[in-house]
Protein backbone atom coordinates (compact mmCIF):
# COMPACT_ATOMS: atom_id res chain seq x y z
CA UNK A 1 0.00 0.00 0.00
CA UNK A 2 1.51 3.18 -1.41
CA UNK A 3 1.90 5.90 1.56
CA UNK A 4 0.34 9.67 0.06
CA UNK A 5 2.38 12.71 1.32
CA UNK A 6 1.82 16.50 0.67
CA UNK A 7 4.56 18.91 1.80
CA UNK A 8 4.18 21.82 2.83
CA UNK A 9 6.88 24.70 3.49
CA UNK A 10 7.53 27.82 2.57
CA UNK A 11 11.12 27.36 1.26
CA UNK A 12 11.08 25.58 -2.29
CA UNK A 13 14.38 23.83 -1.20
CA UNK A 14 13.06 22.21 1.48
CA UNK A 15 10.08 21.08 -0.34
CA UNK A 16 12.34 19.72 -3.17
CA UNK A 17 14.56 18.07 -1.01
CA UNK A 18 11.95 16.37 0.87
CA UNK A 19 10.17 15.49 -2.27
CA UNK A 20 13.20 13.57 -3.58
CA UNK A 21 13.92 11.83 0.03
CA UNK A 22 10.33 10.41 -0.03
CA UNK A 23 9.88 9.99 -3.44
CA UNK A 24 13.21 7.16 -3.34
CA UNK A 25 10.88 4.84 -1.16
CA UNK A 26 8.86 2.11 -2.89
CA UNK A 27 5.68 2.72 -0.40
CA UNK A 28 6.02 6.59 -0.60
CA UNK A 29 4.38 8.39 -2.84
CA UNK A 30 4.54 12.70 -2.94
CA UNK A 31 1.09 13.71 -4.36
CA UNK A 32 1.59 17.62 -3.96
CA UNK A 33 2.94 20.56 -2.23
CA UNK A 34 1.94 23.96 -0.70
CA UNK A 35 3.57 26.98 0.11
CA UNK A 36 1.48 28.00 2.84
CA UNK A 37 -1.59 26.83 5.57
CA UNK A 38 -4.22 28.54 2.91
CA UNK A 39 -2.97 25.89 0.30
CA UNK A 40 -2.18 22.75 2.22
CA UNK A 41 -5.70 23.11 3.69
CA UNK A 42 -7.20 22.94 -0.20
CA UNK A 43 -4.63 20.36 -1.33
CA UNK A 44 -5.67 18.36 1.81
CA UNK A 45 -9.54 18.44 0.35
CA UNK A 46 -8.75 17.76 -3.25
CA UNK A 47 -5.62 15.12 -2.77
CA UNK A 48 -6.99 13.34 0.28
CA UNK A 49 -3.09 12.61 1.54
CA UNK A 50 -2.34 10.03 4.07
CA UNK A 51 -0.30 12.61 6.45
CA UNK A 52 0.83 16.08 5.58
CA UNK A 53 4.44 16.95 6.42
CA UNK A 54 3.57 20.38 8.02
CA UNK A 55 6.08 23.52 8.56
CA UNK A 56 5.14 25.85 11.44
CA UNK A 57 6.30 29.12 10.79
CA UNK A 58 4.98 30.27 7.57
CA UNK A 59 3.51 33.50 6.11
CA UNK A 60 -0.25 33.96 6.27
CA UNK A 61 -1.83 30.95 7.55
CA UNK A 62 0.96 29.30 9.79
CA UNK A 63 0.85 25.50 10.65
CA UNK A 64 -0.52 25.26 13.89
CA UNK A 65 -3.74 26.37 12.27
CA UNK A 66 -3.74 24.59 8.92
CA UNK A 67 -3.33 21.72 11.68
CA UNK A 68 -6.26 22.78 13.18
CA UNK A 69 -8.17 23.11 10.50
CA UNK A 70 -7.09 19.76 8.07
CA UNK A 71 -7.80 17.68 11.92
CA UNK A 72 -11.13 19.19 12.43
CA UNK A 73 -12.24 18.67 9.14
CA UNK A 74 -10.55 15.49 8.00
CA UNK A 75 -9.97 12.12 10.05
CA UNK A 76 -7.75 10.22 7.57
CA UNK A 77 -5.15 12.77 6.92
CA UNK A 78 -2.11 12.81 9.93
CA UNK A 79 -0.16 15.56 10.18
CA UNK A 80 3.59 15.49 10.65
CA UNK A 81 5.00 18.96 11.97
CA UNK A 82 8.51 19.78 11.10
CA UNK A 83 10.56 22.43 12.84
CA UNK A 84 14.33 23.47 12.92
CA UNK A 85 14.41 23.85 16.93
CA UNK A 86 13.45 20.43 19.07
CA UNK A 87 12.23 23.43 21.85
CA UNK A 88 9.95 25.48 20.22
CA UNK A 89 6.49 25.88 21.70
CA UNK A 90 5.10 26.33 18.36
CA UNK A 91 5.57 22.37 18.50
CA UNK A 92 3.71 21.76 21.53
CA UNK A 93 0.66 24.18 19.86
CA UNK A 94 0.51 21.84 17.13
CA UNK A 95 0.20 18.77 18.85
CA UNK A 96 -2.50 20.10 20.61
CA UNK A 97 -3.67 21.48 17.60
CA UNK A 98 -3.82 17.58 16.65
CA UNK A 99 -0.49 16.91 14.62
CA UNK A 100 0.79 13.15 15.42
CA UNK A 101 3.89 13.88 16.19
CA UNK A 102 7.09 15.91 14.50
CA UNK A 103 10.48 15.94 13.02
CA UNK A 104 13.40 18.09 12.53
CA UNK A 105 14.44 19.18 9.13
CA UNK A 106 17.58 18.20 9.96
CA UNK A 107 16.47 14.50 9.72
CA UNK A 108 17.32 11.91 7.40
CA UNK A 109 16.32 10.15 5.11
CA UNK A 110 15.07 7.13 6.83
CA UNK A 111 14.33 9.06 9.69
CA UNK A 112 11.75 11.02 7.23
CA UNK A 113 10.63 7.90 5.58
CA UNK A 114 10.51 5.86 9.14
CA UNK A 115 8.65 9.16 10.49
CA UNK A 116 5.82 8.88 7.56
CA UNK A 117 5.52 5.43 7.87
CA UNK A 118 5.05 5.56 12.29
CA UNK A 119 2.10 8.27 11.16
CA UNK A 120 0.44 6.98 8.53
CA UNK A 121 0.29 3.47 10.70
CA UNK A 122 -1.91 5.62 13.24
CA UNK A 123 0.70 5.60 15.74
CA UNK A 124 2.89 8.75 16.97
CA UNK A 125 6.25 10.24 16.99
CA UNK A 126 6.34 10.35 20.99
CA UNK A 127 9.10 8.18 22.04
CA UNK A 128 12.15 9.88 20.97
CA UNK A 129 13.64 12.02 24.40
CA UNK A 130 13.17 15.28 22.89
CA UNK A 131 9.39 15.09 22.47
CA UNK A 132 9.48 13.90 26.36
CA UNK A 133 11.63 17.15 26.87
CA UNK A 134 9.35 19.04 24.59
CA UNK A 135 6.09 17.88 26.58
CA UNK A 136 7.48 18.15 29.41
CA UNK A 137 8.84 22.14 29.29
CA UNK A 138 5.37 23.95 27.82
CA UNK A 139 3.03 21.93 30.04
CA UNK A 140 4.48 24.04 32.53
CA UNK A 141 2.77 26.87 30.93
CA UNK A 142 -0.13 25.54 29.26
CA UNK A 143 -3.41 26.13 31.54
CA UNK A 144 -4.98 22.96 33.12
CA UNK A 145 -7.54 23.23 30.60
CA UNK A 146 -7.66 20.46 27.15
CA UNK A 147 -8.24 22.96 24.67
CA UNK A 148 -8.41 21.80 21.17
CA UNK A 149 -6.62 18.46 21.33
CA UNK A 150 -8.92 16.72 23.63
CA UNK A 151 -12.77 15.13 23.67
CA UNK A 152 -15.57 15.15 25.69
CA UNK A 153 -13.94 12.41 27.43
CA UNK A 154 -12.76 12.26 31.73
CA UNK A 155 -10.61 10.44 32.81
CA UNK A 156 -12.66 8.98 35.26
CA UNK A 157 -14.40 6.32 32.42
CA UNK A 158 -11.17 4.89 32.28
CA UNK A 159 -10.16 1.96 34.44
CA UNK A 160 -7.36 1.83 36.65
CA UNK A 161 -5.38 0.09 34.38
CA UNK A 162 -5.94 2.08 31.44
CA UNK A 163 -5.21 5.01 33.12
CA UNK A 164 -1.83 3.37 34.46
CA UNK A 165 -1.29 3.04 30.39
CA UNK A 166 -2.71 6.41 29.74
CA UNK A 167 0.50 7.57 32.61
CA UNK A 168 2.65 5.29 30.84
CA UNK A 169 1.88 6.58 27.27
CA UNK A 170 2.40 10.00 28.41
CA UNK A 171 6.23 9.32 29.66
CA UNK A 172 6.80 8.71 25.99
CA UNK A 173 6.80 4.46 26.65
CA UNK A 174 6.04 2.36 23.51
CA UNK A 175 3.77 0.02 23.48
CA UNK A 176 6.13 -2.92 23.54
CA UNK A 177 7.88 -1.17 26.31
CA UNK A 178 4.11 -0.48 28.48
CA UNK A 179 3.65 -4.43 28.28
CA UNK A 180 7.38 -5.14 29.26
CA UNK A 181 6.48 -2.68 32.52
CA UNK A 182 3.23 -4.11 33.13
CA UNK A 183 3.91 -7.61 32.34
CA UNK A 184 1.11 -8.30 29.86
CA UNK A 185 1.18 -8.91 26.08
CA UNK A 186 1.63 -6.30 23.92
CA UNK A 187 -1.30 -7.24 21.85
CA UNK A 188 -3.64 -6.39 25.46
CA UNK A 189 -1.98 -2.98 25.72
CA UNK A 190 -2.78 -2.63 22.08
CA UNK A 191 -6.42 -2.94 23.41
CA UNK A 192 -6.05 -0.56 26.54
CA UNK A 193 -4.94 2.02 24.47
CA UNK A 194 -7.39 1.96 21.92
CA UNK A 195 -10.17 2.06 24.57
CA UNK A 196 -8.60 4.96 25.99
CA UNK A 197 -8.45 6.61 22.97
CA UNK A 198 -12.15 6.55 22.17
CA UNK A 199 -13.15 6.84 25.91
CA UNK A 200 -11.30 10.33 25.33
CA UNK A 201 -12.36 11.19 21.77
CA UNK A 202 -8.40 11.31 21.01
CA UNK A 203 -7.28 10.91 17.91
CA UNK A 204 -3.70 9.17 18.80
CA UNK A 205 -1.44 8.61 21.12
CA UNK A 206 0.33 11.90 20.93
CA UNK A 207 -2.58 13.67 21.83
CA UNK A 208 -3.37 11.68 24.75
CA UNK A 209 0.12 12.49 26.24
CA UNK A 210 -0.79 15.64 25.98
CA UNK A 211 -4.06 15.33 27.44
CA UNK A 212 -2.24 13.99 30.49
CA UNK A 213 -0.14 16.79 30.97
CA UNK A 214 -3.12 19.32 30.61
CA UNK A 215 -5.24 17.35 32.66
CA UNK A 216 -2.13 16.92 35.36
CA UNK A 217 -2.62 13.41 36.04
CA UNK A 218 0.99 13.33 34.72
CA UNK A 219 3.28 16.31 36.04
CA UNK A 220 6.15 17.62 34.54
CA UNK A 221 9.40 16.33 36.08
Amino acid sequence: MTIKVLIVDDQMMVREGFSVLLGAQPDIEVVGEAVDGHEAVAQVQALRPDVVLMDIRMPGMNGIEATREIVAADDSSKVLVLTTFDLDEYVYQALRAGASGFLLKDASARQLADGVRVVASGEALLAPSVTRRLINEFARVVPSQRGGSAGPGQVEELTDRETEVLVLIAQGLSNQEIAERLVVAESTIKTHVSRVLVKLGLRDRTQAAVYAYETRLVTPS
